[in-house]
């Protein structure tokens, strides 16, 4: 989930343009695509594959939002494969679903773009992306890349239901959503390690507001309302229950009890002042910035961060996943990847799938790590240490036990409409639980049915 207004996929933030960043230009050029009529399902599953590179020039076009670093995992690929060029398109995240959507279904497609569900789900059942089955099996995806990491860009050929079915995208930069602390505040409040158990987290939150400290930097203008909830719901919840809920299972919900509870631990910290007043008129950009400065104990937000956070405060700051109601129970943290899909309309299947494959490689995970990111390549960690290895250990251990669980907003396109203002509600006060998880679920039910 990224520090802005958005639609979707509150994940990892634009951390810069690359060089041939198209910006407001691709919005235009992106939208004036002659758009495919209506009519059958476009044969999307790629037959002959290969993993052998042509050695004749391929010219390639990659249509994206956030950067991964796209640009220099592009720029790895080009070295080893010096007959490709690729072009890259860069659109503002506020334009992407309905731009990407555009550009994929028209006549002259991009070869690649990244992933988003809100746009899936009219992409796929139209077989404008390749099922990328076939290459997964050529190349071993499934040994490569971390089965949490592609779980959730598996889906039906409806998109009715993700999470199973085919594979339709490969990860190239992996979140999560954690827990940044401050040490030198923790240790003037008497907290000497990082909690173990919520109620563990809760004694820390209460020396640290008894030593005159902020606990919390919240940026709930945002999405940081969001993070803090979501994982309070990883704390609380029951991950089969929650991944048959964004994945769109009939019958599943949120109104839960554990949903309910972590709910209700979410306005619990905000009645004790461990959530400031003005956080809702706060940006996560400013909630950042001010826990980069010393202002607050604590900051639940991506990965993405990790990089700013390091630069400004050095070996001070520290990262945890949000600990569980029990010390032993199923480790649980929300993230996603950013991902790329394959046009069915490509000229170069092959090739676009040997990017695909070189996300997974050592250099690439080098890359990703620099930039802030997870590696696709879990073995691979941030030599030199410091909050960003801490990150990666602690993303490690989660993944290999299947803990990795998907963000809430990928549950619908609107959903994000309505975590956003709900989160503000349980922050000023004029929103109870009950009410709020009832209103996402109206959104999880308009879209997915009982």
């Amino acid at each position: 989930m990224s520090p802005r207004s958005e639609t979707t996929a509150p994940g990892p933030p634009p951390r810069r343009a690359g060089p041939v960043a198209a910006g407001a230009a691709s919005v235009l050029l992106l939208t004036s695509c002659a758009v495919l009529t209506a009519g059958d399902r476009l044969d999307n599953v790629p037959h002959d594959v290969s993993t052998d590179i042509t050695d004749e020039p391929v010219e390639l076009v990659v249509a994206y939002t956030d950067d991964p670093p796209v640009t220099e995992l592009v720029e790895g690929f080009t070295e080893l494969h010096p007959n490709v060029s690729i072009e890259l398109q860069q659109t503002p995240f506020s334009d992407y679903i309905k731009t990407v959507t555009l550009a994929m279904s028209s006549e002259d497609p991009p070869d690649l773009a990244q992933y988003n569900p809100g746009a899936m789900r009219s992409l796929i059942p139209g077989g404008y992306v390749l099922d990328l089955d076939p290459y997964s099996e050529a190349y071993g995806w499934e040994g490569s890349f971390p089965a949490a990491s592609l779980e959730p860009l598996r889906a039906d050929e409806d998109a009715a239901r993700f999470g199973e079915g085919s594979l339709y995208a490969a990860p190239g930069a992996l979140s999560v959503i954690g827990v940044f602390y401050n040490r030198e505040l923790l240790a003037k409040a008497g907290v000497e390690e990082p909690p173990a158990t919520l109620d563990e987290f809760e004694e820390a939150l209460e020396r640290v507001a008894a030593a005159g400290i902020v606990p919390f930097d919240v940026g709930g203008l945002g999405v940081g309302g969001i993070h803090l909830w979501n994982a309070l719901l990883n704390a609380h919840g029951d991950g089969g229950a929650y991944r048959d809920w964004v994945h769109g299972v009939p019958d599943s919900t949120i109104e839960t009890p554990s949903a309910l509870e972590a709910t209700r631990t979410f306005t619990r910290w905000v009645e004790a002042g461990y959530v400031p007043a003005s956080a809702n008129a706060t940006s996560d950009d400013d909630a950042r910035a001010d826990f980069a400065t010393g202002s607050g104990a604590f900051l639940v937000t991506g990965n993405w961060a990790a990089f700013e956070l390091d630069e400004a405060m050095g070996e001070n700051v520290g990262f945890f996943p949000m600990p569980g109601v029990d010390a032993d129970q199923e480790p649980l943290i929300s993230g996603s990847s950013v991902s790329f899909v394959v046009s069915s309309q490509t000229e170069h299947p092959d090739v676009a799938a040997a990017f695909l494959d070189h996300l997974s490689s050592p250099e690439s995970a080098r890359i990703q790590l620099g930039a802030g990111f997870m590696p696709v390549d879990t073995d691979v960690t941030a030599q030199e240490g410091g909050v960003l290895e801490e990150i990666n250990t602690a993303y490690t251990r989660v993944a290999e036990e299947e803990g990795i669980v998907p963000f809430p907003d990928f549950v619908t396109p609107g959903m994000i409409d309505r975590l956003t203002p709900g989160a503000q509600g349980l922050t000023s006060g004029t929103l109870d639980e009950e009410a709020f998880l009832a209103e996402i679920q109206t959104e999880w039910d308009r879209v997915h049915g009982r």
